[in-house]
């Protein structure tokens, strides 16, 4: 790419983040081993609009396969029998898509973002603009191998129950859903991007989440998005069970001391409102078993203070975004 891959709210962040990344690593297409990465995993985490504009994400799965690459820039992705997660219902033609990649047992993991060329009942084309690897950074490794189950329905929530409270407070991994604002002109679109961390390292208060940012490729197109467009969709899933747990809502950045003095190892933090929550239980059909923390992970701490507060109010209004 002969221009900058940041969009001017990516830039922003860096800069209020004490410096940032040239970007050299963006290609404006997937190369070989991009490529033939993607088409070995068994699981895919998307990310898209909803229809009343929020951040929407999920995890796909599927034989190894399900995600193929025709050529340089472009992604099929396979999609199963009844497929049932709420994203699917928001695919259409032109429709934005952030992609990520991730090998849990390998710690390997791409982006790929892009838009929607055209749709089919068992799959949809992705014409990508955007590609390029992150580090391995906090990515806990875990084996898996496929498994049986009978996905149910999307469970709406009027807020977290104790399950979803639970789930949060155990979780060493999530997945953050981010959309730059329509103003953006260039590189525009979707991003879907991976946290990790010791379990608890999501904190509750409330209907509110705080989520640390730990050092990283300095691309900051989370933050970037945050800046221009304060929404998010954050995506947990129960490792044990297959379980999904979607949460929307509104976001505000810590760029402050304080943020990094609440958590050992954190550079900013960020805030999720929530707005929107629900269940997607046994979603994904894979089974996992854990196999170490990341060293990075190993090398963060904890919150300071009195601990997780496991109190939930609930969200000014209740809806599965669709």
């Amino acid at each position: 790419m002969n221009h900058s891959p940041f969009h001017d709210d990516e830039l922003a962040a860096q800069e209020l983040a004490g410096g940032g990344s040239a970007g050299s690593g963006i290609r404006d297409c997937m190369p070989e081993q991009h490529r033939s990465f993607f088409a070995g995993l068994s699981y895919l985490a998307v990310s898209t609009t909803d229809h009343s504009g929020w951040p929407i994400a999920t995890l796909l799965t599927g034989a190894p396969g399900f995600v193929a690459s025709p050529d340089a820039n472009t992604l099929r992705i396979g999609l199963r029998p009844n497929e049932s997660s709420p994203l699917i219902a928001c695919l259409e033609p032109e429709q934005e898509l952030g992609i990520l990649g991730i090998d849990f047992a390998t710690r390997r993991r791409n982006r790929a973002n892009g838009g929607l060329t055209r749709r089919h009942a068992r799959s949809f084309l992705v014409a990508v603009n955007q590609s390029f690897g992150n580090c391995s950074r906090y990515i806990q490794r875990r084996s898996v191998e496929p498994v049986t189950r009978a996905p149910a329905t999307v469970e709406p929530l009027r807020a977290l129950d104790n399950d979803a409270r639970e789930l949060v407070r155990a979780s060493d991994t999530l997945f953050v859903a981010s959309r730059s604002r329509p103003e953006i002109a260039g590189q525009r679109g979707e991003d879907i991007s991976h946290r990790g961390g010791k379990p608890g390292f999501v904190r509750i208060a409330g209907d509110r989440l705080t989520v640390p940012e730990f050092p990283g490729n300095r691309y900051y197109n989370t933050l970037g998005n945050f800046l221009g467009f304060p929404r998010a969709a954050l995506l947990f899933l129960d490792f044990d069970t297959g379980d999904l747990l979607h949460l929307q809502g509104d976001v505000e950045i810590d760029w402050g001391a304080a943020a990094r003095a609440g958590f050992a190892g954190a550079e900013h933090a960020w805030h999720l409102h929530i707005a929107a929550a629900w269940w997607h239980r046994r979603a994904v059909l894979l089974g996992w078993s854990f196999v170490d923390h990341a060293p990075t992970t190993e090398e963060t701490g904890a919150w300071d203070g009195t601990g997780i507060n496991t109190h939930v109010g609930s969200p000014t209004h209740e809806c599965v975004r669709q």
